[in-house]
């Protein structure tokens, strides 16, 4: 189990302390393999994008309007966080529902 998010954010704390053999990656300095940004994008969509971070605010409205993809691989601190990835499967955030998926 791979938990990809930010080490100082704190719902990414959150699940790995819930999840404590899972291997941790921190976007900003590891970023997110192509592969696992692309099946991402494609599972989550516009989801996959956090819109409420100061990240997102900062940028200018031309920003905002590139393909999320390209936008994700320059500002990786966009991504909703946690995604996890477990045996090829995706997780998006850490609610209560992907909570009882990965824990039971």
């Amino acid at each position: 189990m791979i938990l990809y998010g930010l080490k100082n954010c704190d719902t990414c704390r959150k699940a790995m302390k819930s999840l404590p053999d899972a291997r941790f990656c921190d976007i900003r300095t590891e970023g997110i393999p192509d592969p696992v940004l692309q099946a991402a994008h494609k599972q989550f969509g516009a989801d996959l994008i956090n819109t409420r971070s100061t990240t997102w605010r900062n940028l200018e409205a031309s920003e905002k309007e590139r393909d999320a993809l390209e936008l994700l691989s320059d500002h990786p601190a966009l991504m909703k966080r946690p995604l996890i990835e477990q045996d090829g499967q995706l997780f998006l955030s850490w609610s209560k529902d992907v909570e009882m998926a990965l824990l039971g």
